[in-house]
């Protein structure tokens, strides 16, 4: 198809091609994929987001066939997601790359798309088609992943500009999706400007077209109104040693750094994921000690529960309010959990995964529903655990639902020295910024950040070397953004934008006129 249009056919390539290109080419693909990585946190070059896929784009418009431009989407999508969640490979082994070769299928729609749009010297129609089709083949992918049975939207290419004041706007009208949506389409630029010099003028009107759009939200879109202030606490006990008393040292340390902020007025509290390894009402002597502590600081305490409840089968990873009486009845079991961190799909089959990882011996229940939880004075507290933050539905529910402050209890220690704390913060910026609502990511060990309700950082964070417990002055805000009212359009539009390409060649085959016979052969005498 592509050779019929733009006059560039795999037969001009030389004939020794796939002899000596289909190495290089496949490692290729896979590091280049790899790259986008390195636009997250730890490095955080958020920069590089928006030149990190020319590399692989360059090499898939190149592909001779089809099918390699589709292989080559698949290794590089591997690659991708090993690259950004490398640091799984001491509780995943084996099942990381065979996770990444999975989920690399995901990628291969956006590789033919990109062979198709940008191969050989497309027409400039064709190449302006390509600058709103190839961003929306790669949400594509990142849409399917972002099912929670697939992982979860982890590593979204939007996420990487949570740093960033401008995109951040961008997230608070169209949610990380719209950010990712304009870092392809920079990248998609490039390649053209790079490669097909006939396709200029498009590409310079994409370009510009993304500066207008991220200009306009910024000048004229309206930031959240603050409404007043909430003094919130977040206690970070640091790395407890592993023993058979760990769940109670590491309660010891919380209810000790809680004390030193009794004198600083906090209005709240808020303890770390798995931070109470005890059902409360199994083990009232801990109930009465977290009521006994909400007095003495005077405020209301957030912890969270990992244990086996009393009352219903099963483990729960809850999130639980207690007052000076004891737990006020406000609690929260965490919905979405974390695929082999917290429970093995399909256990039957891949049970021996916790053989040879640190997979969950035995599978944590699930919650049915989001809870707002009131505060004394009126705050409403919508709570999430762990990587629920990733999911920008969730907080989005929250805050429909009347949620003034978002909170993300979490625990990466597993993970400590590498890349995971740092990336998992950052997510907080963009929640807080899609629905204008001030977050708190409260951790057992590191990183615990603090963001208001336009994204920026309130406050310095907590690193993973710190034991300590900090009181934040956390602005509230009012008012409903354009994420949180229209939700996910540019996921809608992206989608939209494929069908309609797909419904243009399913009309041109249809169009197509059916070959002629051939003549039959003439006859010809024989003596």
């Amino acid at each position: 198809m592509i050779s019929a249009r733009n006059g560039w056919s795999p037969r001009s390539l030389p004939r020794s091609f796939p002899r000596w290109s289909s190495g290089w080419r496949a490692a290729a693909a896979v590091g280049a994929g790899a790259l986008p990585a390195l636009a997250f946190p730890a490095p955080a070059l958020w920069w590089f987001a928006y030149v990190a896929l020319v590399p692989w784009m360059l090499l898939l418009r190149s592909a001779p066939t089809g099918r390699r431009a589709a292989l080559e989407g698949w290794f590089g999508g591997a690659g991708f997601i090993v690259a950004v969640h490398h640091w799984l490979l001491p509780s995943l082994h084996v099942f990381l790359v065979l996770i990444a070769v999975l989920l690399g299928v995901l990628w291969i729609p956006w590789a033919l798309l990109v062979r198709e749009l940008f191969g050989g010297q497309p027409a400039a129609g064709r190449a302006a088609a390509g600058l709103v089709l190839v961003p929306a083949g790669w949400l594509l992918s990142e849409l399917v992943r972002s099912w929670q049975g697939l992982g979860g939207p982890w590593g979204l290419l939007g996420a990487s500009q949570w740093q960033v004041p401008p995109a951040l706007r961008l997230a608070s009208v169209g949610g990380v999706w719209l950010v990712s949506l304009l870092v392809v389409a920079v990248n998609c630029a490039l390649v053209l400007l790079i490669a097909v010099p006939g396709a200029r003028i498009p590409a310079v009107a994409g370009v510009a077209g993304c500066a207008v759009l991220t200009g306009a939200v910024w000048l004229w879109v309206p930031r959240p109104e603050v409404s007043g202030r909430l003094r919130v606490a977040v206690v970070q006990p640091g790395l407890v040693p592993d023993g058979p008393d760990s769940a109670e040292r590491r309660f010891a340390a919380g209810e000790r750094l809680t004390r030193t902020t009794a004198g600083q007025r906090p209005d709240l509290v808020v303890w770390g994921e798995s931070s109470v390894g005890a059902d409360l009402a199994a083990r009232p002597d801990l109930a009465r000690r977290l009521a006994a502590l909400s007095a003495q600081v005077g405020a209301p305490l957030l912890v969270n529960v990992d244990a086996r409840g009393q009352d219903r089968p099963g483990i729960y990873k809850s999130s639980v309010l207690v007052g000076p009486e004891g737990p006020t009845g406000a609690r929260y079991d965490k919905m979405r959990l974390v695929p082999f961190g917290e429970y093995v799909p399909a256990r039957s089959l891949l049970g021996w995964a916790t053989s040879v990882g640190r997979a969950a011996g035995e599978d944590r229940m699930r919650g049915r529903a989001p809870v707002v939880m009131d505060l004394p004075g009126g705050v409403r507290v919508g709570p999430l655990v762990c990587f629920e933050s990733a999911f920008p539905d969730m907080s989005r529910r929250l805050t429909l639902d009347g949620a003034s402050l978002l909170v993300a209890q979490s625990s990466t220690s597993t993970f400590q020295n590498s890349w995971a704390p740092a990336q998992h913060a950052s997510l907080a910026a963009l929640r807080a910024a899609e629905d204008g609502r001030p977050m708190v990511h409260a951790t057992l060990t590191g990183i615990s950040v603090v963001h208001g309700p336009s994204g920026e950082r309130i406050g310095p964070a907590l690193p993973t070397s710190a034991s300590t417990a900090r009181v934040y002055e956390v602005p509230l805000a009012t008012g409903t953004t354009l994420y949180v009212r229209f939700g996910d359009w540019a996921v809608y539009a992206a989608v939209a934008a494929l069908a309609a390409y797909c419904a243009v060649l399913v009309a041109r085959a249809f169009r197509r006129p059916a070959p002629e016979p051939s003549s039959p052969p003439a006859r010809t005498a024989r003596g």
